[in-house]
């Protein structure tokens, strides 16, 4: 078997949450636009990422997912977040932080889902 890409699906109470964490803040672009539906969704990309986000309530409510970004410039990215989106920090992993198993990493978090920005 051979896959190419892993896409996450994330729910939100409020869609909005997830698009300003994802397009505001980590500068994905929506690259399909169902926004204005009775059931709100949109794929977003960025660098060959694909994340598709949903409205769904009962859902955000069962889920609140947790996954990683790997760079090869954390310091970059972790200036840009800290002078832009400074809210979205995760206030146990705030810095960048080496980690004993080696990599370096700090944490986002907004209403429905935690990131870790990692590079190894």
């Amino acid at each position: 078997m051979n896959f190419t890409k892993l896409v996450p699906n994330v729910f939100y109470v409020d869609i909005n949450d997830g698009l300003k964490l994802f397009v505001e803040c980590l500068e994905f672009t929506i690259e399909h636009d169902e926004l204005d539906t009775n059931h709100p969704f949109c794929v977003l990309g960025k660098n060959g990422l694909r994340i598709n986000l949903f409205e769904n309530a009962a859902l955000a409510n069962e889920h609140n997912p947790e996954f990683r970004l790997e760079t090869d410039d954390i310091e970059e990215v972790y200036q840009k977040i800290a002078t832009t989106h400074p809210d979205f920090l995760h206030p146990n992993l705030s810095s960048i932080t080496l980690r004993p198993w080696g990599a370096k990493e700090f944490a986002l978090r907004d209403t429905q889902l935690g990131i870790v920005i990692q590079q190894w």
